[in-house]
């Protein structure tokens, strides 16, 4: 070997031993850096004429496994569904209260029962009745209150939904232009490291944020697709697109996230005609999805269904009684009921009038199952009309309404006149406890052969599955002149019908049985503009397709009683003659009305049957139980996610000992090297001196 060969290949030598020693340096000053991957020079022999003349050094290269890569990616995605889940899960039991807490919804309850109870004692006073007016008032607030706050919290999810798809198209920029230069480093021959950790960065942030499924191509790139198999990055970039309405008020359907494609100028381009609008996209963006079309709805309807059957319960008993002296006219809630509509009642009901001091003035007893008995409620109007004198009742838009005639005298309603269940003093409201405008209290009782009574108006409807996933929409427009019949009929061969099938029950509601394989889908209004007849009543409101929830968002008690809680209906009226008493001052029956009630199973609709207070626990219980799942499937996530994270950087980290020990490895190298070319330049200068 020459002289020159042998200080070529020192030479190489130190140039390796250098290169090492910025590597080792690079990554000794990164020991601390969050997903660094540690880098390592690649060397190979020098061959020239089939001899070894030296050192090639290559470009740095990471140290990573894509495997552990891809796990980390994996687990950061179930880590932030869970997280976003469990935030929203423990603000939603912070709202109800702990279990045995005087403010919890259950205690709210069971105080409307404790003073109805004391209502009843012979120690009974004005100070009793407005206990229980206050109580009844507190847990109405109470679930108002609870309905705005999940409104909130699904307003509150959204926001968070536009802001992490904005979060998300930054990230998918980010691995495309780092895709470009990766590729065109990789293509010139030098290092990649630095620009493969800042794409190993963002991908497991946006992995927190969606699930993705990473692949990582020949040329370098990396192409990214969702958890469901939709496209986001391979030769092109998509952006997400959601129309996020900005209102901050909760939806009963929110738009779909649309892909779309990006141009080579960087603009939006057009839609792919792919959607992300299931939970199962993953992330934190698939459990903010779940909880604002899942999880938050479906809390909304148990409340829902507690607040339908506190008032159907409350308002049976107020309406089995009367106040005393009772009232002079008798205002009811305004019905999806027409004048020439079916008056469908069994059993028979009494109306009084009776005078201030108790005694009967004049009373009609109507029964049903008479011959001759009224069959419309018109007729029902002319019936009370011709017992108790011209004008005592009318009926309007919907609403009945009794009046005594004198400011002397008062109403008094008893009998056992029912129609789908209900008295026909609760059907019409005459002396509700809780009133509301916006929702139908009472079931309407309509059958099939009933007219209809729409002119015109449309129905808009969805259906999700037990997910979340807009299934399909479907469109009423009720044709003049038809029955209820008609409308089921046409709900069953509308779009929606392929799900499942409508059907309208005892009750006059309509109910949707999904079918095979769409166990858990349920349906939302998107918008109705129905009125029935001059009622004003919309199909969805009579037909309960919008559940209790609307009545709640105006629910209150009777002004008259709020005012004056000796105006609570406690007394009942008693058959006897004219000029009999018929009221006593001092009668408490209808406090053990209240009491009874409240102890008695109510049909809570989809929710089962169940008392009242055993409900609301039940409602608590329930949000208590899902907000600890939650936190340890948090925990456990959170877990499996750090441990990824730990076995990555074990493999791919930097090891400060491993560093210092290469450091030492190549110093000695380098010196070495250093030896070699003193010695060669020695014996070039011996050389030199032998010839001279």
């Amino acid at each position: 070997m020459s002289l020159n060969e042998i200080l070529q290949s020192a030479l190489s030598g130190l140039g390796a031993s250098q290169a090492g020693m910025r590597t080792v340096s690079n990554n000794i000053a990164n020991v601390g850096t969050p997903g660094y991957a540690r880098e390592r020079v690649a060397l190979s022999a020098q061959v020239t004429s089939g001899r070894v003349t030296g050192v090639v050094v290559g470009e740095p290269s990471r140290v990573a496994d894509r495997y552990l890569e891809e796990t980390v990616y994996s687990r950061a995605g179930d880590a932030g569904r869970a997280n976003v889940t469990s935030d929203y899960l423990d603000r939603l039991q912070s709202l109800l209260g702990t279990t045995g807490a005087e403010s919890a919804l259950p205690a709210r309850i069971d105080a409307i029962g404790a003073a109805a109870t004391a209502m009843t004692g012979s120690s009974a006073t004005a100070q009793t009745a407005a206990a229980f007016v206050g109580q009844v008032d507190d847990a109405l607030n109470s679930l108002r209150q609870l309905s705005g706050d999940i409104a909130q919290m699904r307003s509150d999810a959204d926001g968070e939904v536009s802001a992490g798809v904005d979060r998300i198209n930054v990230l998918l920029r980010t691995v495309g232009d780092l895709n470009d230069t990766i590729a065109s480093l990789s293509g010139l021959g030098r290092s990649t490291a630095g620009a493969a950790d800042q794409r190993a960065a963002a991908l497991q942030e946006l992995s927190g944020l969606i699930g993705i499924t990473a692949r990582e191509q020949s040329n370098g790139r990396v192409s990214v697709d969702t958890a469901t198999g939709v496209p986001l990055i391979d030769q092109r970039i998509r952006q997400i697109g959601y129309p996020s309405s900005g209102a901050g008020t909760s939806q009963s359907i929110y738009p779909a996230i649309a892909v779309h494609f990006v141009n080579a100028d960087g603009s939006v381009g057009a839609a792919t005609g792919e959607t992300l609008d299931t939970p199962a996209v993953g992330g934190k963006l698939g459990g903010l999805l779940d909880l604002r079309d899942s999880q938050l709805p479906a809390f909304a309807d148990k409340l829902g269904a507690l607040f339908g059957g506190l008032q159907r319960t409350l308002n049976a008993a107020s309406n089995a009684s009367t106040a005393m002296p009772p009232p002079s006219t008798s205002t009811g809630r305004t019905t999806a009921m027409a004048g020439a509509d079916r008056l469908g009642f069994t059993g028979a009901t009494t109306i009084s009038v009776v005078g201030s001091d108790g005694k009967l003035a004049r009373s009609v007893t109507i029964d049903f199952a008479a011959a001759g008995a009224p069959t419309t409620i018109d007729g029902l109007v002319s019936a009370i009309d011709a017992g108790l004198g011209a004008g005592t009742a009318t009926f309007a838009n919907g609403k009945l309404t009794l009046a005594s005639g004198s400011a002397a005298q008062g109403i008094a309603i008893g009998g056992n006149a029912t129609r789908a269940g209900t008295g026909l003093s609760q059907f019409f409201g005459l002396n509700d406890l809780i009133r509301s405008d916006d929702g139908s209290l009472a079931p309407a009782g309509f059958v099939g052969t009933d007219p209809h009574r729409f002119t015109g108006g449309t129905v808009e409807l969805a259906l999700r599955d037990a997910s979340g996933r807009l299934m399909g929409k479907g469109v009423l427009t009720p044709a003049a002149g038809g029955t209820f019949a008609d409308l089921v009929a046409g709900l069953n061969a509308g779009n929606l019908g392929a799900y499942g099938s409508f059907a309208l029950g005892s009750d006059g509601r309509v109910a949707f049985a999904p079918s095979a394989g769409n166990t858990g889908a349920s349906l939302s209004v998107l918008s109705d503009t129905t009125a029935r007849a001059n009622t004003g009543r919309s199909f969805t409101d009579l037909a309960g397709l919008t559940g209790d929830s609307a009545g709640l968002t105006d629910a209150a008690l009777r002004r008259d009683i709020r005012t004056d809680p000796t105006r609570l209906p406690l007394a009942q009226v008693q058959a006897g003659a004219v000029g009999a008493t018929v009221l006593g001052g001092a009668d408490r029956r209808g406090a053990t009305g209240y009491v009874e009630a409240l102890s008695t199973t109510t049909d809570l609709g989809r929710a089962g049957a169940a008392t009242i207070s055993r409900f609301a626990a039940t409602v608590l219980g329930d949000a208590g139980s899902a907000a600890a799942r939650a936190a340890t499937r948090t925990d456990e996530a959170r877990a499996r996610r750090d441990d990824a994270i730990t076995r990555r950087d074990s493999f791919s980290g930097v090891n400060i000992d491993e560093e210092l020990g290469q450091m030492v490895i190549l110093q000695n190298s380098y010196s070495a090297a250093a030896r070699v070319m003193s010695t060669a330049n020695q014996m070039f200068e011996t050389l030199v001196g032998m010839m001279g």
